[in-house]
C-alpha cells in the first residue's frame, strides 16, 4: 500500500478500541478484510469499511464466519495482507480454518473482541474466556501468536504489530482483546505512514522453476509467491513435504509439524512482549492481561498502601507464554495473583511454570463485568501471608461469587 494512501489516517482521534483496530489494519497495509457482523466487534469492521476505499483496500461482508476466514486465507495466498474480525460463537466457527492456516503457514490476523459466554452468552458484555481457545482451539499440534491489548491506543499499535508478526513468521496471529477495551473510548494518536515500520511479505525472488513452496530459510520460515504467478504450487491441508505434496509417514510428521512449532518457539525471545513494574523486591506478582490489567493497577496500589511489596507483570503477548520469566520469578516471590474474566485459563500456565516454588492465587470473574479492585487487593494479601508452597491453584472467591454461593439473597434485593 502506498504511503500517501495510508496517510488518510494520520491525526489525533478520540475513538474506541474497535475503531482503532480497524484503522490499525489499514495503517499496517491490510488490503482485504472479510467478516460477518457480531457484537461486540462490529465497529472494527465498520471503521475499516468506511476508510478502506481511500486506502486502496476492500471490506466484504460474507455470509458467515466460515466463509469469512476462508476468504482471507485465499486472499493471503493471492498476495494481500488480510484480517478477519469476530467474537465468541464466530471465533468457534473459525477454529478449523485457523488450523488450516497454520498448516499452510498462511500469514493473517484475527481480531477477537471477547464477550461473555459460553454459546450466545452475554453478547454486549465483556469476557476473557477465549484465551485457551486461542492456544488450543484447532485440532493437532501447531503454534501461533496471541496479543492482548489493554487500551484503544494499543489496539491500533498492536494491530500493526500483529500484521508484522504474521508476515515475519508466516502464521496466524490473534488479537485477543475484550469488550471493555474494544468499546473503551480514549485518545489515539496515529502517526504518518512513513513513521510506521512494516514487515514486508517474504517473497521468493529466484527462478520460478526452482521454487519449493515449503522449503524453510535458516530461521525456519519459507518464502511465498502469489498463487497464479507461474510458480508450481500445491496447497493442501494434508501433512505435506516441502513441495506441498501430501505424505503420511512419521518422518514427515516429525520434520514438518516440528518446524511449525519450532519457528515460533525458537524465536520466543523476539516475539514475547511484557510490561514489568516493581518486580525487583516483590513478594507477590500480579499477572494480568487486557482490561484486567487496568483494574489490577488499583488493587496493587491498595495492597502497597497496606505495606505489601507487589510487582506487576502484564502479558502483552500471551502466546507463546513467557515460561522462563515466570519460572525465574517463582524462585524469588511468595505468590502470583492472576485476575482473569473467566474461571481459570492462563492461571494454569502460571502454575505450570512455578514448579511448586510459589503459590498461585486465581481471582476469577464469570464475565459481563470486571473485577473489583478490592478483590484483587484481598487476593494479594492472601498470597503474601501464605507461607506454604503448593502445586495447585488457590481460588480466591470474588465478592460477587460469595453472594451467589450464599444463595444470592443480596442479589435479589
Amino acid at each position: 500500500m502506498k504511503a500517501d494512501q495510508r496517510d488518510v489516517l494520520t491525526g489525533v482521534y478520540y475513538i474506541d478500541g474497535d475503531v482503532a483496530s480497524g484503522y490499525g489494519a489499514l495503517a499496517a497495509g491490510c488490503k482485504f478484510i472479510a467478516g460477518y457482523p457480531i457484537t461486540p466487534s462490529t465497529e472494527a469492521a465498520e471503521a475499516f469499511a468506511r476508510i478502506a476505499p481511500k486506502g486502496g483496500a476492500m471490506f466484504i461482508q460474507m455470509e458467515d464466519e466460515l466463509a469469512s476466514i476462508s476468504a482471507i486465507v485465499g486472499a493471503a495466498w493471492a498476495g494481500a495482507k488480510t484480517m478477519t474480525i469476530t467474537s465468541g460463537p464466530g471465533y468457534s466457527l473459525m477454529m478449523e480454518t485457523i488450523g488450516y492456516g497454520a498448516m499452510l503457514e498462511t500469514p493473517f490476523v484475527l481480531l477477537n473482541i471477547q464477550r461473555g459466554g459460553p454459546s450466545t452468552g452475554v453478547p454486549t458484555k465483556t469476557g476473557q474466556a477465549d484465551m485457551m481457545q486461542a492456544r488450543w482451539g484447532s485440532h493437532g499440534d501447531y503454534e501461533l501468536i496471541a496479543i492482548a491489548p489493554d487500551s484503544p491506543q494499543e489496539l491500533f499499535d498492536h494491530t500493526i504489530k500483529a500484521f508484522n508478526l504474521a508476515e515475519k513468521y508466516r502464521c496466524p496471529v490473534m488479537i485477543m482483546a475484550d469488550e471493555c477495551v474494544g468499546h473503551m473510548t480514549e485518545k489515539v494518536v496515529i502517526p504518518r505512514a512513513e513513521e510506521i515500520e512494516l514487515e514486508p511479505r517474504r517473497w521468493y525472488t529466484g527462478p520460478p522453476d526452482e521454487y519449493i513452496p515449503f522449503k524453510p530459510d535458516e530461521d525456519l520460515v519459507p518464502k511465498m509467491v502469489k498463487a497464479g504467478s507461474g510458480h508450481k504450487l500445491f496447497i493442501s491441508g494434508r501433512l505435506h513435504d516441502e513441495r506441498g505434496y501430501p505424505v503420511d509417514n512419521e518422518h514427515f510428521e516429525l520434520k514438518y509439524v516440528r518446524r511449525l512449532i519450532d519457528k515460533i518457539m525458537c524465536n520466543k525471545d523476539k516475539i514475547i512482549e511484557l510490561k514489568e513494574e516493581q518486580l525487583d523486591d516483590a513478594d507477590v506478582v500480579v499477572v494480568s492481561y487486557g482490561i484486567s490489567s487496568r483494574v489490577a493497577v488499583r488493587g496493587i496500589e491498595m495492597a502497597r498502601e497496606k505495606g505489601i511489596k507487589v510487582g506487576n507483570l502484564r502479558l502483552i503477548t500471551v502466546w507463546p507464554f513467557p515460561d522462563e520469566r515466570i519460572t525465574e520469578l517463582a524462585k524469588k516471590v511468595k505468590a502470583f495473583v492472576v485476575p482473569e474474566i473467566n474461571y481459570g485459563q492462563v492461571v494454569f500456565d502460571v502454575a505450570r511454570c512455578c514448579h511448586g516454588n510459589a503459590n498461585v492465587v486465581l481471582v476469577p470473574h464469570g464475565g459481563a463485568g470486571v473485577h473489583m479492585p478490592d478483590d484483587i487487593c484481598d487476593a494479594i494479601l492472601l498470597g503474601a501471608k501464605e507461607e506454604r508452597k503448593i502445586e495447585k491453584v488457590i481460588e480466591f472467591k470474588t465478592q460477587l461469587e460469595k453472594l451467589v454461593f450464599k444463595g444470592g439473597s443480596k442479589l435479589k434485593e
